[in-house]
């Protein structure tokens, strides 16, 4: 990255005396392969966050950052490798940007005592601090997106779906298979059927899973796809004639990049978000002055504004606000990996905090505790505007279901505590 410490200038300073504190943080990111498109612009926003703190404010009270990129290209081998290759230089925390990752680095950053955050990704269940102690998955999770929805289509069906069909073309990874269990709890509650429709990887190839959606005619489709699934799929939905207003991507499967393609065609498609759209944000207005304008960006500057961007900037900018109460907490502005853990477990985001940033109304509110690492479950739906060439903001936030998510998070992590010999610590 641009702003990356230099070795020579390193060399340097190591040379003249001790050396100059920094707040390491990586990128797992892939701006190559088929998920690209979803990958590169996540990529730019998590960087030119923390450009624009280095550049406007020098940092993180005074110390700067040192972002480390290692391409993934949503390989899990392949990110488990740049974890390794990474954890060494002091990473603060790990954001994978893939559930598959992630499954395999809870096990590891544990040991390692870095943490993870899974924002919105991963592992569910993980929600619970008390048994996972390292991992966060603030302020929304899987199970939370199935939940929203249901909800959502409820709403629209003034909150009778039985006897309705909603069918889930999902990705056929760990990450597509994370909603079903919670979508089967809720059809039992509110008497729809659902069945299931996997997507062999990378997902260009769809054409028996539309057939059988034109054969099944359900009255709506959840998709949990990413990278060109998705595009693949809003395609063939239009091609069969699927109304696109019941057809509702989770938050992965609704940026710019998924609709294009399609054309008019994918007018009034939806999706599934945690935060808000756009750039209508005072923030935006210091990420081109002291970014993009100053030559800095990841990448070409295009990004700013889209929603993965977006997306990336909130991320960023939760883990900078977490350092920030990490360093209050433990009263230096040296921090280490476990009180970064500290940090992020003590995290409050208050829209005070949140128009201080720049980014008012940008998001629900929420904090996080010991036993919640995962915020309230609040959400909302966007849907694509092809005319204005924009994701829109359709309704208010709203929480998930949590008297059913809440009771398999405690479940499914009962059980994975008993399996690892984890004794649950609040």
């Amino acid at each position: 990255m641009k702003y990356k410490l230099l070795t020579a200038v390193a060399a340097a300073a190591m040379a003249a005396g001790p050396a100059l504190a920094e707040l390491t943080f990586s990128s797992l990111s892939y701006r190559t392969g088929p998920y690209a498109a979803g990958g590169i612009p996540f990529a730019d926003g998590y960087a030119d966050y923390f450009t624009l703190l280095n550049e406007r404010d020098g940092g993180i009270n005074g110390v700067k950052i040192n972002l480390v990129e290692c391409e993934t290209g949503y390989n899990t081998e392949k990110g488990v490798e740049c974890y390794e290759a990474t954890k060494g230089q002091g990473v603060l925390v790990y954001q994978p940007l893939s559930t598959g990752i992630t499954y395999q680095l809870i096990p590891k950053a544990t040991a390692d005592k870095i943490p993870v955050h899974s924002m919105g990704y991963g592992r569910t269940s993980a929600k619970n601090g008390s048994v996972f102690e390292w991992v966060f998955n603030y302020p929304a999770n899987y199970w939370d997106g199935a939940s929203i929805a249901i909800t959502h289509i409820l709403d629209i069906n003034g909150g009778d779906i039985n006897g309705k069909k909603v069918a889930l073309l999902y990705h056929n990874s760990a990450y597509g298979k994370e909603p079903i269990r919670t979508l089967e709890e809720l059809s039992k509650k509110h008497g729809y059927e659902l069945s299931l429709l996997p997507v062999d990887h990378p997902g260009q190839e769809q054409k028996s899973q539309w057939l059988q959606i034109r054969q099944q005619r359900p009255d709506y489709v959840i998709m949990w796809g990413w990278g060109v699934m998705n595009q693949v799929a809003i395609q063939e939905a239009a091609n069969i004639r699927f109304p696109m207003e019941n057809f509702i991507g989770i938050w992965w499967s609704g940026s710019e990049n998924d609709v294009r393609p399609a054309g008019d065609s994918a007018h009034n498609y939806k999706a599934l978000t945690f935060h808000n759209v756009g750039s209508d944000y005072p923030l935006f207005d210091d990420i081109g002055k002291y970014v993009i304008d100053a030559g800095k960006a990841a990448g070409a500057g295009d990004q700013v504004g889209t929603v993965l961007y977006n997306r990336a900037l909130y991320a960023a900018m939760l883990a900078a606000e977490a350092v920030k109460t990490a360093m209050e907490i433990h009263g230096t502005t040296e921090i280490t990996p476990p009180m970064m853990r500290d940090g992020m477990e003590a995290l409050e985001m208050t829209e005070e905090k949140m128009i201080a940033l720049g980014l008012p109304n940008f998001g629900p509110t929420f904090s996080i505790s010991c036993q919640n690492h995962g915020g309230y479950g609040f959400g909302a739906v966007t849907q694509w505007d092809a005319e204005a060439g924009e994701f829109k903001l359709i309704t208010d936030y709203f929480q998930s279901d949590q008297d059913v998510i809440q009771e398999l998070i405690e479940e499914d992590s009962a059980k994975y505590a008993a399996e690892n010999g984890i004794e649950p610590r609040c």
